[in-house]
């Protein structure tokens, strides 16, 4: 029920509810963030993601409506591309956010992988977050890690709010930690760099001997999951 201009979270998520069924109906492919309890992030990566979010004083003061945002089914489309977020976010209206992100600077990702060499033993470990601590430290440092630094940020969002972070924007930013829960590999796409770098950085090979380089299907066969690499899956 809305209350002098307060639109409850329920009738936003029936609202959001409402735009997605519009917007299928008429072909557009959506990709909902869907958030189950107040839980947004379970994984390492996921977590990792709104912890360093969250260090960041110069996004508090929106944070929390973002939360709530993302939880109550608010994200509607979230794709992640490489150097870019594309989302559509249901508040109000129905509002466009584009967050762009600079790629990880060639000398940091060589730094990343020369302190992990020979430490991470497989891409499912990597992806699954199940290495050890000293690892963990240096993937999730907060100004020499994977993650982007504020001032590598550029938001962007249709609605009328001036600030430089709408809820709508933190609302999305939310949305990836979730989607890093499922799809970790988004962050290296997003970053432009390749986790199988950091997987293979440092591995020892005989003398004279060449690496054997498996394509892609087979590794995506062999670990299980779904690698999505420059130019593959991207939305429309």
């Amino acid at each position: 029920m809305s209350f002098w201009g307060y639109t409850s979270a329920a009738d936003r998520g029936k609202e959001a509810r409402r735009q997605v069924a519009r917007l299928e109906k008429s072909g557009r492919k959506l990709e909902p963030v869907v958030i189950q309890g107040l839980q947004i992030a379970r994984s390492f990566w996921g977590k990792g993601w709104c912890t360093h979010l969250e260090s960041f004083s110069d996004y508090s003061s929106r944070l929390q409506r973002g939360r709530t945002y993302a939880r109550n089914g608010s994200v509607l489309h979230l794709a992640i591309l490489p150097g870019s977020m594309e989302a559509l976010v249901s508040g109000s209206s129905l509002y466009e956010v584009c967050i762009r992100v600079e790629p990880l600077a060639p000398a940091l990702w060589q730094a990343i992988k020369e302190k992990c060499a020979g430490q991470v033993g497989s891409m499912l470990e990597l992806l699954q977050g199940q290495f050890s601590s000293q690892v963990m430290k240096i993937v999730t440092d907060r100004l020499c890690g994977l993650f982007p630094q504020p001032s590598e940020i550029r938001l962007g969002c249709d609605c009328p709010d001036g600030a430089r972070m709408c809820k709508h924007v933190a609302a999305v930013l939310y949305g990836v930690g979730s989607r890093l829960d499922s799809q970790p590999e988004l962050l290296f796409r997003l970053r432009g760099v390749d986790p199988l770098e950091l997987f293979a950085f440092g591995l020892n090979l005989p003398e004279g001997r060449d690496a054997q380089v498996l394509p892609d299907d087979q590794l995506a066969d062999i670990f299980g999951i779904d690698l999505l690499l420059d130019g593959q899956g991207e939305s429309a």
